[in-house]
């Protein structure tokens, strides 16, 4: 039985992103948070989204952390996230899109 073209890939748009972060702080619950820069990541695969391998790039994988960051989030100075990826987050997705439609275009 054969399976359908691009059945099972893991890098696919709608597959389960996770956190890969370059450093990592716990917060009140005992719990790995990511911090610094902050990239997309699928389980099961050796790079983010982007294209960097996790161990060259030193980053931390945080399976338990969805990456649902959209292209209009800014880190604050408070935050322990310092930047975003921001091909990770075009690339899953993120972008918002219009709230419109165009209904009666132009010949």
């Amino acid at each position: 039985m054969s399976r359908p073209r691009g059945a099972g890939r893991a890098h696919g748009p709608r597959s389960a992103r996770a956190v890969a972060a370059s450093s990592e702080w716990i917060d009140d619950t005992g719990v790995r948070q990511p911090g610094g820069e902050v990239h997309a990541w699928t389980p099961g695969q050796n790079q983010t989204a982007c294209g960097l391998a996790l161990s060259r790039s030193s980053l931390r994988r945080f399976p338990h952390v969805p990456f649902d960051f959209t292209a209009t989030d800014v880190p604050t100075p408070t935050d322990e996230i310092g930047w975003i990826c921001p091909r990770c987050t075009a690339l899953t997705g993120g972008r918002r899109r219009r709230a419109w439609t165009r209904t009666s275009p132009r010949p």
